[in-house]
């Protein structure tokens, strides 16, 4: 045990120490440190945790790219096929980092119920579709199932499902306008065999989920044709990267676009996140360091005669130095500790029973707040909290070079 640190662990465990007239400040001091890695655990968690989660219910119904044909098509249905036959379907093998693509089709169509008329697009998806998001979405029922023979199983939205009054195994109806308006509707009888509530109201009113092969035959294409395709990867952060390589693999005569170029403004907006978070960051390690470096400038007043007594004794004030910051590094790790204790005692008890709610679930498309907990985050908080709190008080400690031996330890 070198000589500083010994002197601090004695100034530590100390009695006096404890009931001194700096305990409430240095107390004060790690309370700051607590409640700001408390604070800035909770900006991190929720900012990052929204973020995912409104990406994720984007990205469910649009899939991470999407391919379609060249045209000038601005509406939700898919009017011109593409054929399935290409060279990067059913397997992407051309770009790394695809996970899965799959072929779907939208078509327009009217829900006439005997109270009720809405307007729905139905959203035709086969086999190879993937339900891992609406795993998560669905509130009552169950998914369909369209791998075997071509069946009429619906999956609509909570929104439809209150404002048309139906339930699971109710039968309805889907009218689909012909193009030539002189024809009457194609009429499609549908089974509701699950309710699904993503939270973003977008897509929650206006998609259902059904047979692509009612889609086909209604649009008079092939088999193996469809409206677009939607390619889900693994990883996100490398969505720019990805999107290009897969633009450069398609056939000239298609178009891909990511997520991001689809629906800029939801991007940008959920980016501001982010810089939230940075700002609080910088906030809160502010404060926490201006209220160490106040306790730390306490306790060297407070132990002039002791500074005075050390370097009388020949100690250098570097080594003096060392002895409170020693002292400091041991507040700063019981403010650490008490702050992640609460802050992750409080995340998991919002992650596991999610007693916060939005007070207003439309503006941030869901209704519970979020959390996303990760430990390479939580170290970094710890670490650069730590570091810079320390930085901060290696300007106060240089007090104690400005501090003469024989006016230190006169007695009066």
């Amino acid at each position: 045990m070198n000589f500083e640190y010994f002197i601090a662990k004695r100034i530590i465990d100390s009695k006096a120490y404890k009931s001194s007239i700096s305990a409430p400040i240095i107390k004060i001091g790690i309370a700051a440190i607590a409640i700001g890695i408390v604070v800035m655990m909770i900006a991190i968690a929720t900012g990052i945790g929204l973020q995912h989660k409104i990406r994720n219910k984007v990205v469910a119904f649009n899939g991470h790219v999407t391919i379609t044909n060249y045209d000038t098509n601005n509406s939700q249905e898919s009017e011109n096929p593409i054929s399935n036959k290409q060279d990067f379907y059913p397997n992407f093998n051309a770009v790394d980092g695809i996970r899965h693509i799959q072929g779907v089709a939208t078509k327009g169509s009217v829900i006439r119920l005997k109270d009720a008329v809405e307007y729905v697009i139905i959203k035709g998806v086969g086999a190879d579709y993937d339900w891992q998001y609406f795993k998560e979405f669905l509130i009552e029922g169950r998914l369909p199932d369209y791998t075997k023979d071509r069946n009429e199983d619906l999956l609509i939205s909570k929104y439809f499902a209150n404002r048309l009054k139906i339930n699971i195994g109710d039968k309805i109806q889907a009218n689909f306008i012909k193009e030539n308006i002189n024809l009457p509707p194609r009429i499609l009888p549908y089974t509701v065999v699950g309710i699904y509530d993503s939270g973003f109201k977008e897509y929650d009113e206006l998609y259902a989920i059904g047979d692509i092969r009612h889609i086909q035959r209604i649009n008079k294409w092939g088999k193996d044709q469809v409206g677009n395709f939607e390619v889900f990867i693994d990883d996100y952060d490398t969505l720019t990267e990805t999107g290009k390589a897969i633009r450069h693999e398609i056939p000239s005569l298609l178009d891909s676009k990511t997520v991001i170029q689809r629906f800029p403004s939801v991007f940008e907006w959920i980016s501001i996140f982010v810089k939230n978070i940075f700002g609080i960051i910088g906030i809160m390690i502010l404060v926490a360091g201006i209220n160490m470096i106040t306790a730390l400038l306490v306790l060297i007043l407070e132990r002039t005669q002791m500074v005075g007594i050390l370097k009388a004794l020949g100690s250098n004030s570097l080594s003096i130095r060392k002895i409170f910051l020693y002292n400091a590094t041991h507040l700063i790790l019981l403010g650490l500790f008490w702050g992640n204790l609460i802050g992750l005692g409080l995340l998991l008890a919002q992650k596991y029973f999610q007693f916060l709610k939005f007070p207003n679930p439309e503006q941030y498309y869901m209704t519970n707040i979020p959390v996303y907990i990760n430990l390479n985050y939580i170290l970094a908080l710890n670490i650069g909290t730590f570091v810079l709190c320390l930085l901060m008080l290696l300007i106060p400690s240089y007090i104690i070079t400005k501090i003469a031996p024989v006016k230190a330890i006169r007695f009066e």
